[in-house]
């Protein structure tokens, strides 16, 4: 009953405002201008399998090596939107699991750590909109604070994902410390007082085929 609560009293004036202002791509749908890019095994800006590769306005994501494609920009307050789809390919030590990725956000720092210090909503299969806090962030989620650990979930409180093979939206609003992740429209997981409130935005490669495109982002301002 809290969660349903918060959802009422604090996201219809996150959306209301979100809406006031266009939103502006941060992916062109030619090259990753605006984007770098991180292997676990390659490290910074070395890509020879074409992990990250951009096609027909997408951004194909193989998934053969863990990394991530990062913005060079830092946002604080904002509403992201993208759609994404899953391929078919999967890759070791995933190849029997779930089809996995994310979107990480207020990221301070990329560093050398495969997954920075930051805020994730979770896109994995069935599991899309769940909560992930990497390395000590800290969140209040129904009112109570989560604990401080390398890996903290939330689960997300319904579900608005399609089924595979279809595209899927999903928006992340970070405004002053509160965040919403919304699936094909439905809110599925919302919180306060986390404790990164502005960085970069990073999306995952994960050991699954993966399929972004419409990548929009939106500053939100008082």
């Amino acid at each position: 009953m809290k969660r349903i609560l918060l959802v009422l009293v604090l996201f219809p004036c996150w959306f209301a405002n979100a809406q006031s202002d266009k939103m502006k791509p941060i992916f062109n749908g030619k090259d990753l201008e605006g984007w770098t890019r991180y292997l676990q095994k390659q490290g910074a800006e070395k890509d020879p399998q074409n992990v990250f590769k951009v096609e027909n306005g997408e951004l194909h994501v193989s998934g053969q090596e863990f990394g991530y494609v990062a913005t060079t920009k830092s946002y604080r307050d904002f509403h992201l939107s993208l759609e994404f789809k899953w391929g078919e390919k999967k890759y070791p030590p995933r190849e029997r699991g779930k089809r996995d990725a994310g979107i990480c956000f207020n990221v301070e720092m990329l560093g050398n750590k495969i997954w920075p210090r930051s805020v994730e909503c979770q896109i994995q299969e069935g599991d899309v909109g769940d909560l992930w806090l990497i390395d000590s962030v800290t969140a209040f989620v129904d009112g109570i604070s989560t604990e401080p650990k390398d890996y903290a979930q939330v689960k997300k409180i319904r579900d608005g994902e399609l089924p595979h093979g279809e595209w899927n939206k999903v928006e992340v609003i970070s405004k002053k410390g509160k965040f919403s992740f919304l699936v094909n429209g439905i809110l599925v997981n919302e919180g306060e007082y986390m404790s990164v409130t502005s960085g970069r935005i990073l999306l995952q490669s994960e050991g699954a085929e993966v399929y972004y495109r419409n990548i929009r982002i939106r500053e939100l301002h008082d």
